[in-house]
């Protein structure tokens, strides 16, 4: 597989296997396609097949469908309560209270999964103190959830915005 992606997916404690000839490149950001569609595919394709991730300043950042192929992996991951689950969707960290079960390695500096109840993931998250100790607080940093989509799309009202309206009658 090709090495950044690899590096990202063994920071939960697995491998992904991937075919590396259905592996393709745009600028820095990376794609996995099938047999079927990897002859069809120009130089001049914008999205074509699975997007797996981009690297952006020496970082790689992952695709949600690359996280959930990791999930469908025995993998690093902590199960979190309803509140949690919501608190984490909105951008919030994740405190030991709202953890219910953890998977694979849990140790300082690991990366894990953050999935809900029914196993869905919902990003991934940094260990920043052992889950071992009985302490309460911050224990994982939020690194990318579900919900930066929506956040970033909220910078910039819609045209439909009766704020954007109200600017454009002035």
């Amino acid at each position: 597989m090709i090495k950044p992606l690899e590096d990202f997916v063994s920071r939960f404690g697995t491998k992904l296997v991937l075919d590396e000839t259905l592996i393709t490149k745009k600028q820095s950001r990376y794609f996995l396609l099938n047999q079927n569609l990897k002859p069809l595919v120009s130089e001049e394709f914008v999205y074509a097949g699975t997007y797996l991730g981009s690297i952006r300043h020496g970082k790689f950042l992952p695709s949600f469908d690359l996280l959930d192929m990791i999930a469908e992996k025995k993998a690093n991951k902590i199960t979190v309560d309803k509140k949690t689950e919501w608190l984490f969707i909105c951008g919030r960290d994740v405190f030991r209270q709202g953890i219910v079960k953890t998977t694979g390695s849990t140790d300082q500096n690991d990366y894990v999964l953050v999935v809900n109840s029914y196993g869905e993931c919902l990003g991934f998250a940094k260990i920043l103190r052992m889950l071992d100790q009985e302490m309460h607080g911050l224990v994982a940093k939020n690194m990318l959830d579900i919900g930066d989509f929506l956040r970033r799309e909220r910078c910039e009202p819609p045209p439909w915005s009766p704020r954007q309206g109200h600017r454009a009658a002035r």
